[in-house]
């Protein structure tokens, strides 16, 4: 029986984790806080319970691919809401409600420009084949040589996939309306680039978006992790928490153990096979001697990054009167705001922003009576200067944004307020440059142009997540420990 280490309980590091206990390894994880889900923890104050991190459950499929692996169903461990509308979308002149129903809109489409219905009908049939072949061929290969691209039906949809075609040109094919651009063009805002460099495949998010749906776990996103580590416990995965690791010790190219501190404690943990799912960069740089790492410091300073982001978790004393779950502040300008997260990065001068009132949809969020709001403004990675005072700004900026957009004063009734931004990042998660999302979805960091899933130099060495492949977001976490645990298995079962 093969002895496991996994560094780090996010989605990825429990999914390794699981896939790896389902055939019959021995894995325990180690994790530096006091509960599982990394990025995707929880916390409660004043009677509010805020989900720290990913707010958008998109891509129900693969969740309930990930637990039926295991003879589960996501029904087995958490309930979902189709939500409707599945957000709104606050332009400079007026809202825009997003229906759930598809006819509805295309209704809506069709009234902001003649004859994008029709066109809506077209990309989305392009968006469903990318999503059928990203989805279920592309994110499961390991990335590790050009020949798993020898695949009939990559072959043959090659020029289909659009892996030569930006987004931004792709989308202006069909659309020509500001309003319609920008609602398409938003899902990849988050992948690392503008849409004039991200590759058209990601139209498949189009679809997950659009036909897939918006869908919310009773309970808050915890709800995804609570039932992963339900699952890798039943499953017979040990979790050590409190647990930081400092060091994985390495004779001739071989990890033989990490050194960890617990209660103030180092302790040595052995193992046959070690998996880094905690920040790659952070692993690279500071737990194994240089003469290991895989990658140079110029490499890991060239990387594009996806966004970090500022956070602020605020709890309200009143119920806000006809709000959505999901909200999208495009009241300035998208495209200066873009750039200055990744052609000129600087800490932007307008913010777009993203709200999430999970009591909306969510009694068990806040207070009765009480409402429960998360703001996100997406900032550039590798930024200086995060500090009470320049979060306090942007607060102030965003506040008073979205009280003028909602018509209703908010500031009077702010009972609770925690920020959380890039040096959070930093000291919470070893995160690189302070990143939220990971490395950019970008044409040059794609499959086996992004970090290996494997050390170069230590062969018992893998990593899993948001830096590796497939990448960024929580369906393509879930896969990534899907896919490192496959290649582990073929190599050592």
């Amino acid at each position: 029986m093969k002895k496991i280490i996994v560094i780090g309980s996010g989605f990825a590091g429990m999914s390794a984790a699981s896939f790896l206990a389902k055939q019959n390894c021995e894995v325990t994880v180690l994790e530096k806080h006091s509960m599982p889900g990394g990025r995707a923890r929880q916390f409660s104050a004043e009677g509010f319970t805020f989900d720290m991190g990913p707010s958008w459950y998109w891509m129900p499929d693969v969740f309930e691919r990930y637990f039926n692996c295991f003879g589960k169903k996501v029904s087995d461990y958490y309930n979902l809401i189709r939500l409707d509308p599945s957000y709104r979308v606050y332009y400079p002149d007026a809202p825009m409600d997003i229906p759930a129903d598809y006819s509805a809109l295309k209704t809506l489409f069709e009234s902001i420009e003649k004859g994008s219905a029709n066109q809506l009908d077209l990309f989305l049939q392009e968006a469903h084949y990318k999503y059928e072949i990203g989805i279920n061929k592309l994110v499961h290969k390991p990335g590790q040589q050009l020949s798993e691209f020898l695949d009939i039906d990559l072959a043959k949809g090659l020029l289909k996939l659009d892996v030569f075609t930006s987004m931004k040109k792709h989308v202006r094919k069909y659309f020509s309306n500001p309003k319609l651009i920008e609602l398409i063009e938003f899902p990849v805002l988050f992948l690392g680039a503008l849409p004039s460099k991200i590759p058209a495949l990601y139209s498949l998010m189009n679809y997950a978006d659009i036909k897939l749906g918006t869908w919310y776990p009773q309970g808050g996103m915890y709800q995804i992790v609570d039932a992963m580590h339900q699952l890798a416990v039943e499953l017979g995965v040990k979790f050590q928490f409190d647990t930081d690791v400092k060091k994985i010790n390495i004779e001739n190219g071989l990890a033989k153990n990490v050194t960890a501190i617990h209660n103030n404690e180092l302790i040595n943990y052995d193992a046959d096979i070690i998996i880094g799912g905690a920040d790659y960069h952070f692993i690279e740089t500071n737990l194994i001697e240089k003469k290991y790492q895989s990658y140079s410091n110029n490499y890991w300073q060239s990387r594009v990054m996806a966004p970090s982001c500022i956070l602020f978790y605020v709890g309200l004393n009143k119920k806000l009167e006809n709000i959505t779950h999901h909200s999208l502040f495009f009241d300035v300008d998208f495209q200066l705001h873009g750039e200055e997260i990744y052609d000129n990065p600087q800490w932007p001068s307008e913010p777009l922003f993203y709200v999430s009132a999970t009591s909306v949809t969510d009694d068990s969020a806040a207070p009765s009576g009480c409402e429960n709001l998360f703001f996100l403004i997406p900032v550039a990675a590798g930024l200086d200067g995060d500090d009470e005072a320049l979060r306090e700004k942007y607060f102030q900026k965003i506040i008073q944004r979205y009280e003028i957009k909602i018509g209703q004063n908010v500031t009077d009734h702010i009972i609770y307020k925690k920020s959380y931004a890039t040096q959070d990042f930093k000291n919470d998660y070893n995160a690189f440059k302070g990143n939220a999302y990971g490395l950019a979805n970008t044409l040059m960091q794609t499959s086996i142009l992004k970090p290996s899933l494997k050390s170069k130099k230590i062969s018992n060495l893998y990593y899993t997540g948001q830096l590796t492949v497939p990448g960024p977001g929580v369906p393509p976490s879930l896969i990534s420990g899907e896919v490192v645990s496959k290649e582990i298995l073929k190599r050592f079962k």
